[in-house]
């Protein structure tokens, strides 16, 4: 769990930027008037805040994103650990990954919405959304608003569990044997090859949902919620007017993110497992293999 967790945080750390421009991209689908735009135009009108403002957009979010470490990925962690050992499986599984992807949700959204939250008004105010200031618009709604976008957070979580948590090590070490290779050295780059793969399809998969979440949540709080049928008609009429490009908006970013992401969190975490695991042994606590 701890390697698990670690391997997040430097994930998280390290691909943040990347997750806030993606975010932008996708959100500024719509002009001031409400109607999409070209993705081009989307794509300048998201580097022009990064331009403006570069530091502020590359940490935007990340705050939320680390605390989210622990909110998130320790009900998703222990569901997806807990379940393996309670199945006496060796390593995690689609089962494993499917019961995390549901379970974690209630707890993974909120701090999703913040983090959202957070950058989508960055292209009007040149700064970020103070996290108290979403809190207090939440807390006179009962806190309905931070479990917007839910529904296609499961999907996006399934997806997520079974390419990247489960796929993408059982790719790895197919990779690995087949070249017939072991060490760290072979581990590092078998570990880059086996996220290449992997994310593409991650996010051919999870680029519509992440389009949902990204409008259920990133309207503002005091206003009407957006729901998953209204979310998937303005995806719809994206579609009609500029076809593919208008759904996969984001994709290309989505694809290095992804690789990122997931060469960042196992190597992170093989990395840890090793360290932890060498300590162990050194203090006597488990026999040296």
């Amino acid at each position: 769990m701890c390697a698990y967790l670690g391997g997040s945080a430097i994930q998280t750390v390290g691909d943040n930027p990347v997750t806030a421009y993606r975010q932008l991209v996708q959100q500024y689908a719509k002009g001031a008037d409400g109607t999409a735009v070209d993705p081009k135009v989307a794509r300048a009108e998201a580097s022009a805040v990064f331009r403006r403002n570069p530091v502020t957009a590359s940490l935007s979010g990340l705050v939320p994103r680390l605390v989210g470490v622990l909110f998130k990925r320790v009900p998703k962690f222990g569901v997806l650990l807990g379940y393996t050992a309670l199945s006496g499986d060796a390593d995690p599984g689609y089962m494993a990954a499917t019961a995390a992807s549901i379970l974690s949700a209630p707890f993974i959204n909120p701090v999703r919405m913040i983090e959202k939250q957070q950058r989508a008004f960055m292209k009007t105010t040149g700064a970020e959304k103070p996290i108290a200031e979403i809190l207090r618009e939440s807390a006179a709604k009962n806190f309905a608003p931070l479990f917007r976008g839910t529904v296609p957070l499961m999907g996006h979580s399934f997806a997520s569990a079974v390419l990247g948590l489960v796929g993408q090590p059982q790719l790895q070490k197919y990779i690995q044997k087949e070249l017939g290779q072991s060490g760290v050295v072979s581990g590092s780059i078998t570990n880059l090859v086996a996220s290449a793969v992997v994310s593409p399809i991650y996010v051919v998969v999870t680029n519509p949902l992440s389009r949902l979440e990204v409008i259920m949540q990133t309207n503002s709080i005091k206003g009407k919620s957006i729901g998953v049928l209204e979310a998937m008609r303005e995806i719809g009429a994206d579609m009609t007017k500029f076809g593919l490009r208008g759904v996969f908006r984001g994709q290309g970013i989505g694809i290095a993110k992804a690789i990122v992401s997931l060469s960042l969190f196992h190597e992170g975490r093989m990395l840890l497992h090793r360290t932890m695991k060498g300590m162990n042994e050194a203090a006597g606590l488990r026999p040296k293999a």
